[in-house]
């Protein structure tokens, strides 16, 4: 499974996150692995570096999060698509359309 990261700006940059890939130098030397826990001595390190944002691993959604997201979703695909009428033949490509989002935002076929 690949790990879900984010970059952020050193300033957010917190000790005790977590590197989610190597981080090289302008250079292209290794400075850190992936994975490593940042230590306010490494933070304090970085601009010497040249280093102003870092890749953090973010923790996976909880099923809690995940739920509500695509409940978030379904109510954003349902606004969007409220005049739509998935039975008129007339209106194919808005059916197709409408199948393809609801299946890249929830990982289904169809949630109407």
């Amino acid at each position: 499974m690949a790990v879900m990261h984010q970059h952020l700006p050193l300033e957010q940059v917190r000790p005790g996150m977590v590197l989610s890939d190597v981080l090289l130098d302008a250079h292209g030397q290794v400075l850190l692995p992936q994975g490593a826990v940042l230590t306010e001595n490494m933070l304090s390190l970085m601009p010497r570096h040249g280093i102003d944002m870092l890749p953090i691993q973010v923790p996976p959604p909880s099923p809690e999060e995940v739920t509500a997201q695509q409940a978030a979703h379904s109510t954003r695909l349902a606004h969007l698509f409220r005049k739509h009428d998935p039975d008129d033949p007339e209106d194919k490509a808005t059916t197709l359309l409408r199948s393809y989002v609801t299946q890249y935002r929830l990982g289904k076929e169809d949630a109407a």
